[in-house]
C-alpha cells in the first residue's frame, strides 16, 4: 500500500506572516519555509503528497495558488482543509475523512506540521504516524510513532526508517 504524507501548510510548507490578514494568497509577500522544496522533491514520485490544514480563510483554489507563487504546487497531489472537509485538523473527523478519500489505512498515512498538539497529537488519535516539525527550538518529542524534525530536509531519512519510503 501506498504511504501518504500530510504536510500542515502555515509554518510548515509555507512561511505565516502575521503582519497579512486574509488569504495567503493575496499577502503582498510569501515564501517556502527552508528546506521545503528540497523535501518534497525528495519525496515526490515515492509517496503520495498532500496538504492537511485548518486555514479557514482559504479554499484548496486560494491554497493552491498560494503554492504556485513559490513553485510548490505541482508537488501537492492533494489539499485538505477546513473548508471543504468542514471539520478541524485536531479532531479524529479530519484524519479519518482525508483517510476515506485517500483510500489508505491509517498505517500509510504521515502527518507533518509544526504545530505539536493539532499535526502531532490529533494524528496521532487517529492512529497515523506524525512528525513534529520544530523549527523554533531544540525540544525534541518522540515516542510510538511519532518523532521531531528540525529541518524538513531530516523528513525522508525518518520515513525510511520507519519503514515507509521505498529505499531508491
Amino acid at each position: 500500500m501506498k504511504t501518504w504524507v500530510l504536510f500542515d501548510w502555515g509554518d510548515t510548507l509555507m512561511q505565516v506572516f502575521p503582519r497579512y490578514a486574509g488569504k495567503m494568497k493575496d499577502w503582498p509577500q510569501v515564501a517556502e519555509i527552508p528546506g521545503a522544496r528540497k523535501a518534497l522533491h525528495a519525496l515526490h514520485g515515492h509517496v503520495g503528497i498532500a496538504l492537511a490544514t485548518n486555514a479557514a480563510d482559504s479554499e484548496e483554489t486560494d491554497i493552491r495558488q498560494a503554492l504556485e507563487r513559490v513553485d510548490l504546487n505541482a508537488f501537492i497531489k492533494h489539499v485538505f482543509c477546513f473548508r471543504t472537509l468542514g471539520v478541524k485538523k485536531s479532531t479524529p473527523a479530519f484524519f479519518e475523512s482525508v483517510r476515506e478519500r485517500l483510500h489508505v489505512s491509517a498505517d500509510h498515512l504521515v502527518m507533518v506540521g509544526d504545530d505539536f498538539q493539532e499535526d502531532v497529537e490529533a494524528a496521532r488519535a487517529a492512529g497515523l504516524w506524525a512528525v513534529w516539525f520544530n523549527a523554533r527550538t531544540s525540544e525534541n518529542a518522540a515516542g510510538e510513532r511519532y518523532t521531531t524534525i528540525h529541518h524538513l530536509e531530516a523528513l525522508p531519512a525518518v520515513l525510511l526508517g520507519w519503514g515507509l519510503l521505498p529505499k531508491h
